[in-house]
């Protein structure tokens, strides 16, 4: 039997097993089994694909992945938004390949990459689903584009085929601390009551990939697939925003309801409506900052800032100017121009240190 046969039936037996009390270690089990069979299917095979390769250079201040079925839309987004050409028409598979653009928007340069449309099934390598699958996994930023008038269909089945590849989206990394010892069985502790998961399921769990000697620390309750994810070390964990492309088609009723969904955005990409608010959005989920240099005795240089990530620290602004700066560096004078920045001001100041002074105005 393959992985993939294998896989269905772990999953079918999964589906018609009640879940309650009795069956949740048989359950556990069985996830950890399915989990460790799913990574043998993304492992590379030693034979190389037929075709054009996907790799493309990680260039500018942030990376996006254009991922959505095919002939939703993406092409003509990436035409719109960049000044890179790439074929759009009313056909399914326009795109076969990994198309870059690059989005100028407030003085950052974010790389917009339009994949080839997903089928179902794109998981276990349908359509060169892996090829777009593993370019999704370098991006900081996942803009699932969606067609408006067939609902949540395709949002619930590319969920899906990413949640099978360890792409988490919009999910925080499980506040798990875990690492394999050589001897000295398992240690479990919890910092709060755990209520999805104990002891006895976390043993199970690693007995499964063979790993008897641990140590296991669970800082918040977290599930038993969460657990998973943790001992697989190798999920991505990424911020999503959906995009619903085409609402000129459907009812004033249906753009408002789709409009008010968790993380999502509506857009006409052929009457060009919304796509200001989208970049806005883009802005946000990418939590991209701004810091503007300052000569000594001059006003403030607004014209080129450098961007950076949020969180970043004043170590971080002088590796962007130059690596050497760090090596003298001795003070900063740090302004911020509105409430919005305090807390992220704060942040930066607090990782420097107490041994470096700050003005702050």
């Amino acid at each position: 039997m393959g992985i993939l046969e294998r896989i269905s039936e772990i999953e079918k037996e999964i589906s018609r097993t009640q879940k309650n009390k009795a069956t949740e270690y048989h359950l556990g089990v069985l996830k950890a089994k399915l989990a460790k069979y799913r990574s043998q299917l993304l492992e590379p095979t030693g034979k190389k694909e037929k075709g054009e390769g996907f790799d493309v250079m990680k260039s500018g201040d942030a990376r996006v992945a254009l991922i959505g079925f095919p002939s939703v839309g993406k092409s003509t987004l990436l035409n719109i938004l960049t000044d890179t050409h790439s074929e759009s028409a009313a056909y399914e598979f326009t795109t076969l390949t990994c198309i870059p653009g690059v989005i100028q928007y407030k003085g950052a340069n974010i790389q917009l990459l339009d994949l080839p449309g997903i089928i179902e099934g794109a998981a276990a390598g349908k359509g060169r689903g892996r090829q777009v699958i593993a370019v999704a996994r370098t991006a900081d930023l996942v803009l699932m584009m969606l067609d408006a008038t067939k609902g949540e269909i395709q949002k619930q089945l590319l969920e899906k085929e990413l949640e099978t590849v360890g792409i988490r989206l919009n999910k925080q990394k499980p506040n798990i601390y875990f690492k394999i010892k050589k001897a000295g069985g398992l240690s479990f502790n919890a910092m709060c009551n755990l209520t999805k998961c104990d002891e006895k399921l976390v043993q199970m769990v690693l007995h499964e990939y063979k790993i008897f000697n641990a140590e296991v620390l669970f800082r918040e309750d977290c599930s038993a697939d969460e657990l998973i994810d943790v001992i697989n070390r190798n999920r991505v964990y990424l911020p999503c925003l959906y995009v619903y492309n085409k609402i000129d088609q459907v009812s004033i009723e249906e753009v408002e309801r789709l409009a008010h969904l968790p993380n999502s955005i509506v857009v006409s990409c052929n009457m060009r409506l919304n796509l200001d608010y989208l970049l806005e959005k883009l802005w946000e989920y990418l939590a991209l900052i701004r810091v503007y240099t300052k000569k000594r005795g001059e006003p403030p240089d607004f014209e080129g800032g450098l961007i950076l990530r949020r969180g970043a620290t004043v170590e971080h602004v002088c590796h962007v100017i130059h690596r050497s700066i760090v090596n003298v560096f001795k003070y900063a004078l740090v302004w911020f121009t509105h409430l919005a920045c305090q807390c992220e001001i704060k942040e930066l100041i607090a990782e420097c240190g107490a041994q470096s002074p700050f003005r702050k105005n």
